[in-house]
């Protein structure tokens, strides 16, 4: 009896130990997988400074205390160009921001058509020299691009108020130096497209104060002493390019 069951026993052991033999090797532990580092989203929060420069246009009329009216062409486009300085605050996809930019405007001849008054033909000349605003602005990020509507304040230089008396050659000028404040909204497309670069494209409508300056007596013009006139009206449009350069976030 005991030989029977040492020989089942070694029997087993035996076969055990060929089935064994006959499966595959354990596969080697696999290497833990490397790690890959996310890029952080996109975001449009930070401080930025940059350049522009478009077109502008400048609409308006003068009139005069007797309803003389003097309205100032509106398709005579000037080069402008300037810069901008602002920040954003990105949250989700709103993007609220503050800016302030200041413009150059090309010498323009805005000259009025001639009218005839006492037997003289006057005409009325405005010609602006700078703009600056100072708004809000508010906009929708889509990744790499931002979409912004802006408002808020502006002031305008003007060189000078002219009326010139064409029949004779007389003049009359006001101060240089003088300026208006007014209004402006606008908007625009802003495109990131390098690092904290971004270019954009934009228009602005800027609305403007009226304006008063009283001919001198005797009148330097020959006619109207005392006259006063007013600008009415008055605003200047912009289509402008720029590129802005952004220092991270806040």
């Amino acid at each position: 009896m005991k030989r029977v069951l040492l020989f089942a026993l070694a029997t087993g052991l035996i076969g055990g130990q060929a089935l064994a033999a006959d499966l595959p090797m354990p596969a080697p532990p696999r290497a833990p997988a490397a790690f890959i580092p996310v890029a952080p989203p996109f975001s449009w929060t930070g401080i930025y400074i940059g350049g522009n420069a478009g077109a502008a246009w400048n609409r308006g009329s003068f009139s005069d205390a007797a309803g003389n009216g003097f309205t100032l062409p509106s398709n005579n486009a000037v080069f402008t160009g300037g810069g901008q300085v602002g920040g954003n605050w990105q949250m989700g996809a709103l993007v609220l921001g503050v800016e302030g930019q200041f413009d150059w405007l090309a010498n323009q001849n805005n000259a009025s058509a001639g009218i005839p008054i006492a037997g003289n033909t006057l005409q009325g000349i405005s010609t602006d020299r700078w703009l600056t605003t100072l708004t809000g602005r508010i906009g929708f990020a889509a990744d790499h691009w931002l979409f912004y509507a802006k408002g808020g304040g502006a002031w305008v230089g003007n060189q000078s108020f002219t009326v010139n008396n064409v029949t004779t050659g007389q003049s009359f000028t006001t101060s240089s130096g003088g300026w208006n404040t007014g209004w402006t909204v606008g908007g625009g497309i802003e495109w990131a497209f390098a690092g904290p670069w971004s270019a954009k494209i934009e228009y602005d409508y800027i609305k403007l104060s009226s304006n008063s300056f009283t001919v001198p007596t005797p009148s330097p013009l020959g006619v109207l002493p005392g006259d006063v006139f007013t600008t009415a009206n008055r605003n200047i449009q912009t289509v402008l390019f720029g590129v802005n350069y952004r220092f991270g976030g806040w």
